[in-house]
């Protein structure tokens, strides 16, 4: 009904979708919270298993590349190992979370898809800002580590919230696709869960792309493509580089390009399945 109405008045899927979630703001609040509780709902500690998972991933990674990879002692950029390996796995855990559960939204909101009058248009929303809650807890004891290793932030983070905006439209346009097939080819969700175990070893996080690209030039070139590439640099620049993203404006024009043109794509395919959305689930 919803796309109909958009073709009626000429509106581009694209900004059908924009104008759903922003005419829906107060009720994508409401719902977000309710999604915040309901994940922790049964659990005795509640939010608090939301940091466990990143944090035993960030002292595992780090006890492998500092303590048998790579040696205690070893810096980037002068910062220590550790604090650059965070800086980059910060982003990397707001993209996993809203790609994994995003992938699933419709599925899991599935009495909603089925009403008639909700627009399930905003659904890919809730999960995008139940992550952003999560994250933003999770940044601030980032910067705590930051200052208890020495390390004060400048002026250069502000422009982290560009970033996660930056995260916000990818993952978006990654989610509208996954989402909207998922009802229809529900093994894509198991596709997306391995999907994300590779894409974070092909994103440099946890390698450093500027020594790579030494010895395989042309592999790394390629890998700089990947827009979590962009995202991931920008946290490490606004964090510990102090670079400005205007700074490697042709980066910042590929990735927007890349993203909105991915956005486009993902409005497309999402309101051309809506329709058939209650018939599957």
């Amino acid at each position: 009904m919803m796309q109909n109405a958009a073709k009626k008045r000429g509106m581009p899927v694209a900004v059908s979708i924009l104008n759903d979630v922003m005419s829906n703001t107060k009720l994508i609040k409401e719902l977000s919270k309710n999604d915040l509780k309901k994940r922790f709902a049964d659990s005795y500690f509640g939010i608090f298993w939301a940091f466990v998972s990143p944090i035993v991933t960030i002292c595992v990674y780090w006890f492998v590349f500092t303590v048998g990879l790579r040696g205690a002692s070893n810096e980037v950029n002068g910062y220590p190992f550790v604090l650059w390996l965070i800086s980059g796995l910060l982003p990397w855990f707001l993209f996993s979370d809203i790609v994994t559960s995003g992938t699933n939204v419709l599925m899991e909101y599935g009495y909603l898809v089925k009403k008639i009058v909700f627009n399930v248009s905003i659904l890919p929303m809730i999960k995008i800002v139940t992550a952003t809650v999560i994250h933003l807890i999770l940044f601030l004891f980032t910067l705590i580590i930051f200052l208890a290793a020495g390390y004060a932030p400048d002026i250069y983070i502000l422009q982290i919230p560009y970033y996660i905006f930056a995260l916000w439209v990818f993952s978006a346009a990654f989610i509208l696709i996954t989402g909207a097939i998922v009802p229809f080819f529900r093994d894509l969700g198991q596709m997306v869960n391995i999907f994300i175990q590779v894409f974070i070893w092909i994103t440099p996080i946890m390698w450093q792309d500027a020594q790579a690209a030494d010895s395989h030039p042309i592999l790394i070139g390629i890998l700089r493509l990947n827009p979590m590439y962009y995202i991931v640099k920008g946290y490490r620049n606004a964090l510990i580089d102090h670079v400005w993203f205007w700074e490697d404006m042709g980066m910042t024009l590929y990735f927007w390009v890349v993203t909105i043109l991915l956005f486009l794509l993902g409005s497309k395919v999402f309101m051309s399945l809506k329709p058939h959305f209650s018939d599957v689930i």
